[in-house]
């Protein structure tokens, strides 16, 4: 390797959201440094079931229904009655 030219990988301590901590190695910072977390496993849809993501999208449909009152969209049960119709 060539000398010089990596950053400091050293000792740091990472706070979770609930205030735990655990020390790693990283080059963040300086040696002694801590790194709070606004995201972790804790919190994150993604490691915590996806919950809040899923009301989100079903808040934004009903919102784009609402502005734009399904435009084009036509039920398959009223279709069928104007063929009936006709």
């Amino acid at each position: 390797m060539k000398p010089n030219i990596h950053p400091d990988y050293h000792e740091i301590t990472v706070k979770m959201t609930n205030g735990k901590t655990f020390k790693t190695r990283s080059t963040y910072g300086k040696a002694g440094d801590v790194l709070q977390l606004d995201v972790d496993p804790n919190t994150h849809p993604a490691w915590t079931g996806g919950g809040s993501i899923i009301n989100e999208k079903a808040g934004r449909i009903a919102a784009f229904n609402q502005k734009f009152g399904n435009i084009g969209v036509t039920k398959k049960a009223e279709v069928q009655e104007e063929k009936k119709e006709e």
